[in-house]
């Protein structure tokens, strides 16, 4: 009789904590849409590029929607996620982009094992819809990229790509529109950052190659726009209509 209700407490407990699990699972989920237009000076290359998984921190290494009540506090959305994590679903709509932009003969996810001439790793610094600007709140997106050449890895540029775009409403559809027009801003930069951050034709023992240019932070390339500063979060846009 003893293992008998043991053995019963054992289920109980068992489908209690399914239970819990379930009412923790995201029911809503969302994604990113790749960019599709680019500025028409754009440069043509003819070299292959991988693109590596970006780095992130534990709290944005996650499917779900990240919030920041704080500057030192942080949270998630309740019911609602990315359909990915948030670093794959990133890079996914970044091989997306470069695809989209029609001027590189061939990029992909660095696991498919490419031959690529350049590797482009980055970290994602922020990914999150932050609250104490007021509200709605604010979708901030930074990515920091370093351009590898390949097969020396020397990096021959860096560069900071940030946003931030105030959503329409403090509701999460509305959210997820933010990220959307603030990540596709940053990619759009960030692709043709990249295609003029190295020689159009693929690297070659000839290829002139200054490493103290590159080891100079002073030539790393820093693009943020309507991020606040300071106290300052008035000139955040809102999403388009």
């Amino acid at each position: 009789m003893t293992f008998k209700w043991a053995a019963l407490a054992a289920a109980v407990l068992l489908g209690g904590c399914q239970l819990i699990n379930a009412a923790e699972e995201p029911t809503d989920l969302y994604t990113i849409t790749p960019k599709s237009t680019f500025e028409p000076d754009m440069p043509s290359v003819f070299w292959q590029l991988a693109v590596e998984v970006p780095n992130a921190s534990a709290y944005l290494n996650t499917s779900r929607i990240a919030i920041a009540q704080s500057p030192t506090s942080s949270d998630y959305y309740a019911k609602t996620g990315w359909t990915d994590r948030a670093p794959l679903m990133v890079q996914t709509r970044i091989v997306d982009s470069f695809e989209n932009s029609h001027k590189i003969i061939a990029v992909a996810r660095e696991s498919i094992s490419l031959r690529a001439n350049y590797v482009l790793q980055s970290d994602l610094r922020n990914f999150e819809a932050m609250y104490f600007y007021g509200q709605p709140p604010i979708a901030h997106v930074r990515l920091v990229a370093k351009l590898v050449r390949m097969p020396d890895r020397q990096i021959i540029g860096v560069g900071s790509f940030e946003r931030c775009v105030r959503a329409r409403a403090d509701k999460v559809p509305k959210v997820v529109e933010a990220f959307d027009q603030a990540l596709g801003s940053v990619m759009k930069r960030l692709v043709d950052w990249t295609l003029r951050a190295a020689p159009p034709r693929p690297p070659s023992e000839e290829s002139p190659y200054d490493i103290n240019k590159y080891r100079n932070p002073n030539n790393a390339h820093v693009d943020s726009e309507n991020c606040p500063k300071g106290n300052d979060a008035s000139m955040v846009p809102m999403t388009d209509q």
